[in-house]
């Protein structure tokens, strides 16, 4: 019988193994639980021993959907006797000395199959209804100081539980647990190790069960995915092509980093570049007779009007008509080269025409002192963004 429970243990705890590789991995601290039973014990030998009460307290920790450990301790009332009388040695002196008394601790190491599990396998979270067959080992001490009456025992244990899963999320047990329980060594006084139904009791116990949560967020396994080798091959190779891509990019932003950085000391040099002012053809053959030279009036890319920032320029122009009644002013308006030339001579107009409006209505110069006109895309500086003005000069009678 030994021998049997053993290798039911040991073919579970492979099979178990084998069928974790389907589940998702779970901490050390997960699949655990907690629970109290208690019930009574009859000799199996002799059937008209008064009945004995048995209480318990277990731990358990389910290995995989199949197959869990038990930690159990427990206590028996007025229980001694179901194991003496069985033996057919009782003395005399012992009759009636374990009435109303906590005659006998007991623990106990049990593993649990599934059986519901083990064939029909796992669906994805605890049954309502299962049942395990459960085998263990134990050993068991009692507070007789009787000399006909050994003090320890080493105990077997065999039995099926009936387990109903309740609540919503299925993490309470309630448990009914039929078993056999047999003492050797100790309490039978012959010294035989054989499991023998004459030191043998029956056990039926009912109980309830706490299964705590798991790091999953549920209170049993979670469906996992197997891999075989082929596929985690496959997934490798795809690691190492993204590792390689990843080092692509990575060259490839660092390249990126080292442009940005030219194109960012660039644009200080030519911030820090004195403008290159080239001579204006038109402007040779005006022959001026005042000390006002040119005078510049920018904008910004597609704008037509002039900016507050531009307007003292043009003040600098109406103050000098105003106080020289002979001197006329050109303004000429130029657009920088990119864009549809028809829109960049239209533009160059527009700024001629926006700075000539600006002397008529706020200054008051007479529209006859003024000529305007644009004069297309220019070329008078070296950066093409700067041709985006309109140039007055000042000539006088």
């Amino acid at each position: 019988m030994k021998k049997l429970i053993l290798s039911l243990a040991l073919a579970t705890v492979a099979m178990s193994g084998s069928a974790e590789k389907l589940y998702k991995s779970s901490r050390f601290f997960d699949n655990w639980s907690i629970g109290v039973n208690g019930g009574v014990q009859t000799n199996m030998h002799d059937w008209n021993v008064p009945q004995g009460g048995v209480a318990g307290l277990h731990f358990d920790k389910q290995v995989s959907p199949v197959f869990g450990l038990t930690f159990e301790g427990g206590v028996n009332f007025n229980g001694m006797t179901n194991w003496i009388h069985g033996t057919n040695h009782v003395h005399p002196h012992l009759q009636g000395m374990f009435n109303n008394n906590v005659d006998a601790v007991g623990g106990f190491v049990v593993g649990r199959v599934s059986l519901f599990n083990l064939f029909g396998g796992y669906k994805g979270q605890r049954r309502a209804f299962d049942i395990e067959a459960i085998g263990g080992v134990g050993a068991g001490h009692t507070f007789s100081t009787i000399e006909e009456n050994q003090d320890e025992a080493f105990l077997t244990k065999a039995g099926l539980n009936f387990n109903f899963a309740v609540g919503e999320k299925r993490a309470w047990t309630i448990n009914i647990k039929p078993a056999a329980v047999w003492t050797s060594t100790a309490w039978g006084h012959d010294g035989n190790n054989n499991l023998d139904v004459r030191r043998a009791v029956a056990e039926l116990t009912a109980g309830v069960t706490y299964h705590f949560k798991n790091s999953n967020g549920t209170h049993s396994f979670a469906f996992g995915r197997g891999y075989d080798q082929a596929e985690v091959d496959a997934l490798n190779g795809n690691i190492n092509d993204l590792r390689g891509s990843l080092n692509a990019k990575e060259a490839e932003l660092s390249n990126a980093h080292k442009t940005i950085k030219d194109l960012e000391q660039a644009l200080n040099d030519c911030r820090n570049q004195k403008p290159v002012v080239k001579t204006v053809t038109e402007t040779k053959t005006i022959t001026k007779t005042n000390n006002l030279p040119d005078v510049l009036v920018t904008f910004g890319q597609g704008k037509r009007v002039v900016d507050a920032s531009q307007l003292p320029n043009v003040e600098r122009v109406a103050s000098y008509l105003k106080s020289h009644k002979n001197a006329k002013v050109t303004i000429k308006g130029y657009a920088s080269p990119e864009g549809n030339p028809e829109v960049n001579a239209r533009i160059a107009n527009e700024r001629a025409q926006a700075v000539s409006q600006i002397l008529v209505k706020k200054y008051g110069i007479s529209s006859s002192r003024i000529s305007a006109e644009g004069q297309g895309v220019g070329d008078m500086f070296s950066e093409p963004d700067w041709n985006r003005v309109s140039i007055c000069t000042i000539t006088e009678d």
